[in-house]
């Protein structure tokens, strides 16, 4: 009976909303998660690179949605139909920011591009190279606004 009795103060203490202060707390906590994220994008000087990026000269599209403090790259490709990536990665040389996307999907098959982030004209350039044709191409992309 009394563990009856005891929890009666308890529902009515539901039923006041007296439990409303932890959830505030577990609000508050979401965005330290976002900064730790933040931060270790800045730390690593990959945090300029997420956005949509286009090439001028045929609409072609990579969007970077994040990159982790490893370089790992969540990107996709545009041709505007969407291909997957088989590798997108970030390297640091100094203060360069260097970026490789392979491409493995028809027609395709072994295409990379290497590019390197302007950082004073916020483009990305470098080199296509076209694995079936076995051509290369100077490139560039701007970030879409």
């Amino acid at each position: 009976m009394k563990t009856f009795i005891a929890l009666i103060p308890f529902g009515l203490a539901l039923t006041l909303g007296a439990v409303a202060e932890p959830a505030v707390a577990l609000d508050t906590a979401a965005p330290r998660v976002e900064a730790e994220v933040s931060s270790s994008q800045s730390e690593s000087g990959f945090g300029v690179l997420p956005g949509r990026w286009v090439r001028p000269d045929g609409g072609y599209v990579i969007t970077i949605k994040s990159v982790d403090a490893a370089g790992k790259l969540d990107a996709a490709y545009a041709n505007p139909n969407p291909l997957p990536f088989a590798k997108a990665k970030a390297t640091r040389d100094g203060k360069t920011i260097e970026l490789f996307f392979e491409l493995r999907a028809g027609g395709y098959n072994g295409s990379t591009y290497t590019l390197t982030y302007d950082p004073l004209n916020d483009v990305l350039k470098g080199v296509y190279f076209q694995a079936v044709v076995q051509q290369k191409f100077d490139v560039h992309f701007t970030r879409a606004k």
